[in-house]
């Protein structure tokens, strides 16, 4: 009889109090050496075209063969991002670029794409594992890098990424599990940044 009334008083404040601290929690951090993304970017600014050599692109820790998650791609790979179709020429490329298209084989590109986002779940337990309402909190950085060179020497460099990820995402699904599930893993396009 006491074991039933623990368990009854536990389901109790947990339904009250939304058990938050139970909630999953996703972290997904690419391997990388930078910790932040002002650390990476800081080593990316230092990359300077016709300048830098691939050893000293290494050091920066632009190694493919060092650092995780650089793929090393072929001129026809570079061809195809930047002249997607015939309207684009080699004329309207930068200088760098043409370079490249020009020396085909001596052409490759570093690619890098780097992220670090948190999500923690928040909101009432039970709802949560019911899928009658979901929100989870998402924060983190994102950071992308492109790289060409030709006979060792950098040529073009190229950056987008965003220094600050901060965003909520809600789902309600009125019948919960008798709707589609709602899966917060897969929401990341409906996260707001602020």
């Amino acid at each position: 009889m006491r074991l039933h009334t623990i368990i009854l008083l536990t389901l109790v404040l947990c339904l009250t109090s939304g058990c938050g601290g139970m909630l999953p929690v996703a972290k997904t951090t690419d391997e990388s050496r930078w910790e932040s993304f002002e650390q990476i970017k800081g080593s990316f600014d230092q990359i300077i075209p016709f300048a830098t050599t691939k050893a000293d692109l290494h050091k920066l820790g632009f190694d493919p063969y060092q650092t995780a998650n650089i793929q090393i791609l072929n001129y026809l790979a570079i061809i195809d991002k930047f002249m997607p179709n015939t309207n684009i020429t080699k004329a309207d490329l930068p200088a760098g670029l043409q370079g490249c298209v020009e020396a085909t084989d001596s052409c490759i590109a570093y690619e890098l794409k780097t992220q670090n986002l948190k999500s923690q779940r928040q909101g009432n337990l039970f709802l949560d594992l019911l899928r009658f309402k979901r929100q989870a909190h998402q924060t983190g950085w994102r950071f992308s890098a492109f790289i060409v060179l030709v006979d060792d020497l950098v040529v073009y460099k190229l950056w987008d990424g965003q220094p600050r990820i901060e965003g909520e995402v809600y789902k309600k699904n009125p019948l919960g599990p008798l709707q589609e599930p709602a899966d917060l893993a897969t929401d990341a396009a409906v996260v707001g940044t602020f």
